[in-house]
């Protein structure tokens, strides 16, 4: 079977050569085919940080194993890492946490055992990197949230949590705050949960969910979240279990699945073989699990656990009465000890199975359609416009550009109403937002829109739009803050 390698920047390419190596004594069947992907191909001209030739084999195979990679700084382009998941439609970033007997932390010297998993959504959110400056003093993001997205990761989730005999999974999101994003991602997860009478479905509110981590992690064993909520709750979990050096990551999709260490590059200490290259190796044995290659795989973590137990470390954590060990004789150490059971957590040997590649060739870009097809009406619309006026002048001038069906309902500065009613201690910036709705239970077309752009301009200057949508009789749109 082969892969495509990335060795990815800084220790990369040591800690790979590492891993690899425990993979070669393991006698794996495996042909690592290596791509060029990362600061260096940046560095070469290449803005997505891959070369053609890399992004080819990776669709080819379907499957990458890739080291720490950076993204240069002050350059405009985008991170390597982001853009391999989003190109190809990981659309579920899995990270598997664990005590390690070994490596201490505050939890272990308590005797709380860690073993949870966070399953984060990978593609949309925030990530989807669609920024705008709506004046010189104001930078807007977009955030998406889909339906198709949000069942493909939840559902995943689910199913993986099935296969693990888990008997909780938890929904983490803020949908008290942002009532149509993190709805949207609630709603389907409840709608997905009632297929799966088997598995304790609840929801936390992130913040709580945080607080809950950091004193009891023991209490959650799934939790699954959008895709910034998850980058910050994942890495919150990693320094439960010891940091990011012990922190395997997956990013699963239908074609294609990256397998890769998420921690740093480490410039520092690059080139002196004193890595630790733990991450990595679990990473890679969510891979083999992944190809089917289940004993194996429970073979050498069954090693790295006995390793660990024992006392050997690398310089970044253990026992400092206790030489460190560098790269090199850290993966060696693995080897020797094949065969050998730890003492705690040890795995069982499970039944390997045939490992079927789904990244056939596809000839147009899958689309993503949710079931429900209701009613859709519009509303009104929201324009947004750069004034340094008060709010009651904006009104008086918005006021003349009213129709018969379009009227000015309320003015809102950063989400919060300042007109009909609102407050004077309320700070301002140089960008409101008018909202201008029909009548109840009215609706308009998207020319009255444009028309209304139209003579609004005349008088703004107009940032953006954006037409308030309803279906099924339903506002799909968010109120101000205060009205």
């Amino acid at each position: 079977m082969k892969i495509a390698v990335a060795n990815g920047d800084g220790i990369g390419p040591e800690i790979m050569e590492a891993v690899i190596g425990v993979f070669k004594a393991a006698e794996l069947p495996l042909e690592y085919q290596f791509v060029d992907m990362g600061k260096w191909v940046f560095d070469k001209g290449f803005s997505n940080g891959m070369t053609p030739e890399a992004k080819a084999t990776i669709e080819q195979l379907g499957i990458l194993f890739k080291g720490p990679m950076e993204t240069p700084k002050g350059k405009g382009v985008k991170s390597v890492n982001v853009t391999a998941r989003k190109t190809w439609n990981t659309y579920a970033n899995e990270r598997h946490f664990q005590t390690l007997s070994g490596v201490n932390t505050v939890f272990s010297k308590a005797g709380v055992n860690v073993d949870l998993t966070i399953v984060r959504e990978n593609i949309e959110d925030t990530y989807g990197g669609v920024e705008h400056m709506l004046t010189q003093d104001v930078a807007v993001a977009r955030r998406f949230i889909t339906r198709g997205g949000s069942e493909q990761v939840i559902r995943y989730a689910f199913e993986m949590a099935q296969k693990k005999g888990a008997k909780r999974i938890t929904c983490g999101h803020k949908a008290n705050i942002m009532k149509l994003t993190d709805g949207l991602f609630l709603e389907v997860f409840n709608e997905i949960a009632k297929e799966y009478k088997d598995i304790k479905a609840d929801d936390i509110i992130v913040d709580d969910l945080c607080m809950k981590l950091v004193s009891r992690p023991d209490l959650f064993d799934v939790i699954v979240l959008t895709n910034l909520q998850g980058d910050i709750v994942s890495d919150l979990c990693a320094g439960l279990v010891g940091g990011l050096g012990f922190a395997p990551s997956s990013n699963i999709g239908d074609h294609i699945s990256i397998f890769e260490a998420v921690h740093g590059t480490a410039p520092d200490i690059a080139g002196k073989n004193i890595a630790n290259p733990t991450s990595l190796l679990l990473s890679g044995l969510n891979m083999l699990r992944h190809l089917g290659l289940m004993s194996k795989a429970a073979m050498i973590e069954n090693a790295l656990l006995y390793t660990l137990e024992s006392g050997v470390h690398t310089g970044d954590f253990g026992d400092k009465s206790i030489p460190s060990l560098n790269t090199t004789q850290f993966a060696q150490a693995i080897i020797d000890n094949f065969g050998k059971q730890p003492k705690v957590n040890a795995k069982p040997s499970l039944n390997d199975f045939e490992f079927v590649p789904t990244n056939s060739k596809i000839t147009t870009n899958p689309m993503l359609l949710g079931k429900k097809k209701e009613e859709h009406a519009i509303a009104g619309a929201d324009f947004f416009i750069e004034s340094e006026l008060q709010a009651d002048a904006i009104a008086e001038i918005a006021n003349k550009h009213e129709t018969a069906d379009l009227k000015l309902l309320i003015i809102s500065n950063r989400g919060t109403q300042v007109w009909p009613t609102g407050s004077v201690y309320t700070n301002l910036v140089n960008q409101f937002r008018l909202r201008f709705e029909a009548g109840e239970n009215a609706s308009i077309a998207q020319q009255d829109v444009i028309s209304l752009y139209s003579t609004l301009s005349k008088d703004f200057q107009i940032s953006s739009v954006e037409v308030l949508n309803m279906w099924g009789g339903k506002k799909a749109y968010s109120l101000a803050q205060g009205q």
